[in-house]
């Protein structure tokens, strides 16, 4: 299995996806999208260490004192891929950039796929979540007013 790099995040000016040259073209019709599923690779923590890591202590502050990774959003997992919805500021077709108001992913971060969002197949009317969530935004709309120092420990 091989996987192909198609971008990298950029947050030195603002935030956003830098296309690879051989994938502009698949930006394609990606007018009229406000949000976007980005999956990208979190090389900052790939070190065969941490992924043998099965249990965190206490990532979020009003968490369980243990959390298998599944339980969790972190980075450090098996295989440390993650996905980010980002809202699209712009896109600059010719250039291959996606701007965004925000993705929670480092400088340089490899992107391996870029997704629409769909609210018929990505939205959950009404998920359930463990009581220590109680708090959390109810959207990424609202999430940035939130103080997300109350949440991570870390």
């Amino acid at each position: 299995m091989e996987l192909k790099l198609i971008g990298k995040v950029k947050s030195d000016q603002g935030f956003a996806i830098a296309i690879e040259d051989d994938y502009k073209e698949a930006l394609t019709a990606m007018d009229g999208f406000s949000h976007l599923m980005v999956v990208w690779w979190a090389n900052q923590v790939d070190q065969p260490d941490l992924r043998e890591t099965k249990v965190l202590d206490k990532p979020y502050l009003p968490g369980p004192e243990r959390m298998g990774v599944f339980a969790t959003r972190s980075p450090i997992r098996p295989n440390p891929i993650c996905i980010s919805v980002i809202d699209v500021k712009h896109i600059d077709y010719e250039r291959g950039i996606i701007e965004t108001w925000y993705i929670d992913a480092e400088e340089g971060t490899p992107v391996l796929d870029i997704k629409p969002y769909y609210p018929c197949s990505d939205v959950v009317r009404e998920p359930a979540l463990p009581e220590w969530c109680a708090g959390l935004p109810v959207c990424i709309e609202d999430s940035a007013d939130f103080d997300w120092s109350v949440f991570f420990n870390f």
